[in-house]
């Protein structure tokens, strides 16, 4: 099984910028590429950006310049750094494996006033 924790979340101005965390745990023996995905209210969970184990990435047209996935030495662990974020960034933002594993964390809220 595998626990995945998010973190980093709030309330922030449009134009600002805030640092999501993502720690994995348990039974985690074939990650290969870990990504950072969303899910506004009424709309689809949607991957916004993803990274793998040689350290390629990837980003959603929607947050391409805006937004950096990165990762520290633990395999496990991984960020994602956004900037200039706007109102329609506001959701839950949650951290898997790419293709995702079938259990989610609760995934932590980034809400983005105008």
């Amino acid at each position: 099984q595998v626990q995945l924790v998010e973190s980093g979340g709030g309330l922030v101005q449009a134009g600002g910028s805030l640092r999501l965390s993502c720690a994995a745990s348990g039974i985690v023996f074939s990650i290969n590429t870990m990504g950072w995905y969303r899910q506004a209210p009424g709309k689809q969970r949607e991957l916004v950006a993803s990274i793998s184990s040689s350290g390629s990435k990837n980003y959603a047209d929607s947050v391409k310049g805006r937004f950096t996935i990165s990762r520290d030495g633990t395999k496990n662990t991984v960020y994602l750094r956004m900037n200039s974020l706007q109102p329609e960034d506001t959701a839950v933002y949650y951290c898997n494996a790419v293709p995702y594993f079938t259990s989610w964390g609760q995934g932590t809220q980034v809400t983005v006033s105008s």
